[in-house]
């Protein structure tokens, strides 16, 4: 361990209990308000022009994934009350969460069945979009059901889509890219479900395992995607495509809080928690939320103890300059989608000034979890994806942000939304294993 890193340790109480494995809960010192942002690294036409996109497609994956034609092709996921787990939290885990709370259940997202259904799939359709009006195949004011006939899929045939995943973004953009017609490689490393892997084969993806951690699937895939001319590359480490995918959920939870005559402004805030690994979905999620909500929308990561990449890279200032082996932390977790041992090089400089903390939490407390949500509100999720719940283990610190933002008398009227990450597709007797572990 190098003296930079000891310092660190020394000078940062949040890194130092990170280092030691306990669970911790990291305020961002770095945050200000949204008139002191400066440039934006994201602009709002951005994203509104991914939005207009995927209603492009809209048609299209309608057509094809017929799980997507009741809401006309647009890939949402439903917002929940879940009154029971919040009485749950409060009464066995001592959370005492005042306000609403909602399970935001991208868990449950059509075709791919997790959070990476919006990233993913964007960038897949964007690259799709690009290389067929480049051709002269297609073009914005055509109908995009076209995409769906032999001749183009032919077309997207001689191409290849090459991604490094733990298991959900290689779901999306294999099943997305498969189905396009694209040649699909997915690099996957040794956290990665066996379910996950057998999945993608039976979609016609070549799946290359590796025995070593996420980042060096990446590294690999990337190296092999380069030295081909007709590959393209989905780099969740730098990509601006996925985040701009996620960043569309920002305006999507605004109508469905609006039909729930629900309340954002300064009396009613909205606090959010994300899941985290690499940081790419969860950190266009909230870059997307801040757009539209500012001030009053409150944005947590939530990681594993054993892979807290993005809270050693955020409170250390190094981002993608760490990774938790640094730390001395061996990045092993059963939270598979999160099981990423170095940052973005991206995300974390987009959102170190609007992102509020960052939270940890053991493995076996995401099982005890993933149980009560079963039991209370008969919904199963994965374990990785219990981390929502993690910031409410620990209130005595979201009591002590509520109190430094000036919201404790607000409290009472909080909008609270646990991200639901991934889930619906498991195996039943995958889940069966899941519920057992203890």
């Amino acid at each position: 361990m190098n003296e930079k890193i000891k310092g660190y340790m020394e000078q940062i109480p949040a890194v130092k209990d990170a280092a030691a494995g306990t669970e911790t809960f990291w305020l961002n010192d770095r945050k200000c308000p949204e008139s002191m942002q400066g440039e934006k690294k994201v602009s709002t036409e951005q994203i509104e022009d991914a939005r207009k996109r995927l209603e492009r497609f809209a048609p299209y994956l309608a057509l094809v994934f017929p799980e997507t034609a009741k809401d006309n092709g647009i890939i949402e996921s439903e917002l929940r009350e879940i009154r029971a787990m919040k009485h749950e939290l409060n009464e066995n885990w001592d959370a005492g969460i005042e306000g609403q709370l909602f399970l935001k259940m991208d868990s449950h997202l059509p075709i791919s069945g997790s959070v990476k259904a919006r990233g993913g799939i964007y960038e897949v359709l964007k690259h799709a979009e690009e290389l067929a009006m480049e051709a002269g195949l297609l073009t914005e004011e055509d109908d995009y059901r076209k995409l769906a006939q032999p001749d183009m899929q032919e077309f997207f045939h001689k191409y290849t889509v090459q991604v490094g995943s733990t298991g959900n973004l290689g779901l999306s953009i294999g099943i997305m890219s498969a189905k396009l017609g694209f040649r699909v490689i997915v690099h996957m490393s040794a956290d990665a479900k066996q379910w996950k892997k057998d999945l993608l084969r039976s979609k016609g993806v070549t799946v290359v395992e590796y025995e070593s951690d996420y980042c060096a699937a990446v590294e690999q895939g990337r190296k092999n995607s380069d030295s081909d001319p007709m590959s393209y590359f989905v780099d969740d480490e730098n990509s601006v495509n996925l985040f701009l995918g996620y960043a569309v959920a920002g305006e999507r939870v605004r109508k469905q809080l609006e039909e729930k005559h629900i309340t954002v402004d300064a009396k009613h805030p909205l606090f959010v928690y994300l899941p985290c690994g690499i940081g790419g979905a969860p950190g266009g999620v909230a870059y997307g939320l801040k757009e539209i909500y500012g001030d009053h929308v409150h944005c947590f990561f939530m990681e594993p103890t054993q892979a807290c990449c993005m809270l050693l890279g955020m409170a250390t200032g190094e981002h993608d300059g760490v990774c938790v082996q640094d730390f001395g932390i061996g990045g092993k977790t059963d939270a598979d989608g999160l099981a990423v041992g170095r940052p973005s090089a991206f995300v974390g400089r987009v959102v170190e000034k609007r992102l509020s903390g960052i939270c940890t939490i053991e493995d076996k407390k995401l099982y005890d979890l993933m149980r009560s949500l079963l039991k209370t509100e008969d919904i199963f999720i994965e374990p990785s994806a219990c981390a929502a719940f993690a910031a409410f283990l620990q209130p005595d610190v979201l009591k002590e942000y509520a109190r430094k933002e000036g919201l404790t008398d607000c409290m009472g009227k909080a909008t609270h939304i646990a991200w639901a990450t991934g889930g619906n597709m498991v195996p039943e007797e995958m889940v069966k294993k899941y519920l057992e572990t203890r």
